[in-house]
């Protein structure tokens, strides 16, 4: 007996779809972990090459600035207004975070009711089909 004849394969369009998004579905599901871990390690890398850069340039000038002499010293104003500066570009990006992560969030929930309300709409919809298909067949 053939590997086929064990099956309960069905020739049909639906079947055919069916699997096909099913192995589609787990494929993508598979690769979700390491899409994750890849971002994950971009942002690190991205984030500790800035920082790379910034402290780099920050050394080389301040290192020429003190062999040549060149006086770099902040006024307080100055220095007060960087400060607070500092602190509202902070509180911008906190409620930037707040407002994606709230987005992803409500996006998920979105999906998560449509998962839950689509067998509902598709058994409506086979009773609509099945209300047509008894008025349109014909009764011998």
């Amino acid at each position: 007996m053939s590997n086929e004849s064990n099956k309960n394969v069905k020739n049909d369009v639906f079947s055919s779809v069916e699997e096909t998004v099913e192995k589609q579905v787990k494929s993508a599901e598979k690769s979700f972990p390491n899409y994750q871990t890849s971002v994950t390690s971009l942002q690190q890398e991205y984030t500790e090459a800035f920082q790379n850069i910034v402290d780099s340039t920050i050394a080389l000038q301040r290192e020429f600035a003190n062999k040549t002499g060149i006086n770099t010293a902040l006024p307080e104003a100055t220095e007060n207004a960087v400060n607070k500066t500092n602190e509202q570009i902070n509180k911008v990006q906190d409620v930037q975070n707040k407002i994606a992560l709230a987005t992803i969030d409500a996006t998920r929930q979105n999906i998560k009711t449509f998962n839950e309300n689509a067998k509902a709409f598709a058994e409506l919809n086979k009773g609509v089909l099945q209300s047509w298909l008894t008025a349109f067949t014909p009764k011998y």
